[in-house]
């Protein structure tokens, strides 16, 4: 890999690595993220189910959570395969880009650098789907575990106890799953790399601003928290 290179990728992490903290943990000229605005509805919804008889409805979101980051663990699997058959297809890649214009061709090593470096990105989306799937897993059966509603005035500290459990399981779960979503969003950024740095750059850049305005500027940001800010 030439400088050019070399300066995309830095950027790609830094980009990557600096999206992931105003998102978690900081704020962007003063607002906080969607992300944090639905932790704080996730500790409202736990908080309630506490005070219900029958919570077939907190189970069955549950489920929904699960279920949704099953498909993206799958998904991820598959791109992880689907990397490992590019690899072998090497010199079947290479004969179509040799017939392309100039501005394809690159080297073998620097091919396979780089598919490499998607299988790590898929590879890592994967295991954070997949430990997100046993935390709600967990969750669940903290959610069973919490005393009935009827139950909460004998033990009122303990109650609140339980309750802070599934929240705190909830959240870490949420946030391992937004962590391997923003994985999978940023790979199609790294695409570029395979037709050039300045275009791996323009296309990283292109989805963090995208991302930035999900999370910052959106109509969903503004129905969770604006009057929160």
């Amino acid at each position: 890999m030439n400088t050019p290179d070399l300066i995309a990728l830095a950027l790609f992490l830094v980009l990557w690595m600096g999206y992931s903290w105003i998102t978690d943990r900081a704020k962007l000229f003063d607002r906080v993220s969607l992300t944090r605005a639905m932790s704080s509805q996730r500790a409202v919804w736990i908080r309630n189910a506490m005070h219900r008889d029958l919570r077939m409805i907190d189970t069955q979101i549950m489920a929904g959570l699960q279920n949704g980051t099953a498909f993206f663990a799958s998904t991820s699997l598959l791109a992880l395969g689907s990397c490992f058959a590019l690899l072998g297809a090497t010199e079947q890649v290479f004969a179509i880009f040799n017939d392309l214009p100039y501005f394809f061709h690159g080297s073998r090593a620097g091919f396979e650098t780089k598919v490499g470096g998607l299988a790590i990105i898929f590879g890592y989306a994967f295991f954070k789907f997949g430990w997100s799937y046993r935390l709600f897993n967990y969750c669940t059966i903290l959610l069973g575990a919490m005393p009935m509603s009827g139950d909460i005035h004998k033990d009122p500290a303990g109650a609140d106890l339980a309750a802070d459990k599934v929240i705190r399981m909830n959240i870490l779960a949420a946030k391992h799953f937004n962590k391997g979503l923003r994985a999978i969003f940023l790979s199609i950024g790294y695409l570029g790399w395979f037709v050039s740095p300045f275009l791996f750059i323009a296309t990283t850049i292109g989805i963090i601003i995208v991302l930035v305005r999900r999370q910052f500027y959106s109509e969903a940001r503004l129905a969770v928290l604006e009057r929160l800010d």
